[in-house]
This record gives C-alpha cells, structure tokens and sequence, in this order.
C-alpha cells in the first residue's frame, strides 16, 4: 500500500515520503479500514516535528502520522462480527502510542476505534471528527449538559473553538465566544454565539460581563489556558468549570489561584487521546446524536491528495486555513 512515513524528526519536505510499504492485517479484535481521507491536526505537526516535551527521537523506527481518518471496513479480525465489512467509518487515536496511522491506503486498528459513520456525514466530514469534533464535545458537554447554562469559548473561529460554539448551541447554552479580526468574529457568530468579542481587547473581561448582564460564565473552553487565565478567573461562575484544550503561547503559566479557588473552580484539562472509556463514550454518543442532526458544520479548509501531505503539513503549521486540512487517499 502506499503510505506517508518518517523516520526522524525535521520539517515536513526533509522527512515525509511516499512510499509502499505491506499493507497491515487485521489481529484479534482488529478491523482493517480502506482509508478514504486523513486529517491533519496540530499535534501531527508537532510529533513529527518532535516538539513534544521531553521527545527526543521518534518512539518508532517508522511511523506513519496522523490520528484521524475516515473510510470502510474491509476485513476483521477473530472476534469481530463480520457484518462490519463494508461499514463506513471514522477513526480515533490512529496513531496515538502506534506506529501507524492513517496517512495511508490502509489502517488495521481495535475495532472500538473505528466508528461507524452516519449516513448524513461524508468521508471529508468524518476526518475531522478524531481530534476536533471529540475535543469540542468533551471540552463542552464533558460535565454534563449545558442547557440553559452560559458557555464562554476562547477562540471561537479555530476549528476546535468553532464546533465547540456549535456544539454549544445546538445543546442549549447560551454561548459567547472570542477570536479576532472581522472574519474571526463573523465566523464565531455564524457558529451559534449570541455575543462575539475581540480577544485581544483589554477591557476583554468587562465587555463579556457586561453582555450578560454580570452573569458570569458556567462553562469556559479554553483554547490559550496561560494567556487568558486572569481573565477567565473574573469571568467564571463560582463552582464554574474552565475545559482547557491548550496553551501553546504560554506553556509553563502563572494562575490566579486564590481568585479561582475561592470560586472553587474546577480546572479541566482536556487530552481526548487519555478520555477513559466513559468519557469517550458519552463523547462519541454525544457527537454522532449532532452529526446524525446535521447540528455541526464540519469546515474543510483544503482537501490534497497524499503525496501532498508535506504541503498539508505546512499550511496547518503555518496558520493558512480556515478549516481542516485533509489528504485525500
């Protein structure tokens, strides 16, 4: 099968090949999915790039990237039911602690980990479920339902903060929303959020309390847990609960303990690689029940083929997309 590989670490066009490499069977409980696409995500960047923290070499002699993915069952292993062959479906954790993910023709993976896809969705859509559309669904509705609750969610014009408004909404919060520039802030509103704000306003925190009267914020997904921790500490309920995905510009950060403490805040630090069964359960229920209602607009940036995936790898780390970028195989 052909397949995107790396042995090392470096930029995309020094590292990822195309090559043909055989194409996996099915173990016990496994299936063996016929990819139809692969998403790229910022942690296949940084993984191949290896700017994971204390990461020095690759965990594999050869890896081939990306978690997400989408496509057809073809065969199954012993202890699969055989009336999986032929199930569409969409893939997590692909090559979370594996080798081998779904830059490939061919993915062979626990069954639980391929999921089947609603009709309603295609096999573009399904590629970005993995990473963002979990990440969106934990980070909102991993504390239970939202309804008739405030939802703040910083960044709302990235892809995980977009679904994450949508999912919102759709669930019946109120939701207000960051992001930036004219552009950011109309995609923020179209996804669902009743008031939009600039996030780099520096009455930020006023504005948003202001817009709801004072009433302060139950739920807040975060996508820069650093950069914004003064602020989400003013805006947030007492018993409120940050859901924070990532702090890429401040890593190691100072928080406001004591105003959050006194708050008794809870602090939700959302890694959907390490959700436990239940959790990802109830993410996976909670994500097919909005897909199946056609509730998610699935924005899709850039769809390339793979020998692509270079390409694909430096407009995500670059920042030029308005969406998922995925391979098409």
């Amino acid at each position: 099968m052909r397949a995107i590989t790396y042995d090392r670490f470096g930029s995309a066009g020094e590292v990822l090949t195309l090559e043909e490499v055989p194409t996996p069977s099915p173990a016990e409980g496994e299936v063996l999915v016929r990819l139809k696409t692969s998403g790229v995500n910022p942690s296949d960047i940084r993984a191949r790039a290896g700017g994971r923290p204390g990461v020095v070499k690759p965990p594999f002699p050869k890896i081939i990237p990306h978690s997400d993915g989408a496509g057809v069952i073809e065969a199954v292993g012993a202890g699969v039911p055989a009336d999986r062959i032929g199930e569409r479906v969409w893939i997590w954790n692909g090559q979370w602690q594996r080798a081998f993910g779904t830059a490939a023709e061919y993915i062979a993976l626990p069954s639980a980990q391929a999921v089947r896809l609603p009709d309603e969705t295609t096999f573009e859509e399904g590629a970005v479920l993995g990473i963002p559309g979990l990440t969106a669904c934990h980070a909102v509705l991993g504390g239970g339902s939202v309804e008739g609750k405030t939802v703040f969610v910083s960044g709302g014009a990235g892809t995980v903060g977009r679904l994450a408004v949508q999912v919102a909404a759709s669930s019946g919060a109120t939701v207000l929303a960051s992001a930036r520039g004219e552009e950011g802030l109309e995609a923020a509103r179209t996804a669902g959020a009743a008031h939009v704000f600039d996030y780099t306003d520096a009455d930020l925190a006023d504005r948003i309390l202001d817009a709801t009267g004072g009433r302060p914020m139950d739920r807040i997904v975060e996508v820069e847990f650093g950069r914004n921790a003064e602020t989400n500490a003013r805006i947030v309920a007492e018993r409120g609960t940050i859901a924070a995905y990532g702090s890429a510009k401040d890593m190691s950060p100072q928080i406001p303990f004591y105003p959050l403490m006194f708050k008794a805040v809870t602090l939700d630090l959302v890694l959907v690689y390490l959700l436990d069964e239940e959790e990802r359960r109830r993410a996976v229920e909670n994500l097919t029940s909005l897909l199946t209602r056609r509730a998610l607009d699935l924005r899709i940036a850039q769809v390339l083929p793979l020998h692509q995936c270079a390409e694909a790898h430096d407009i995500v780390a670059e920042g030029r997309r308005a969406g998922s970028v995925l391979l098409s195989i």
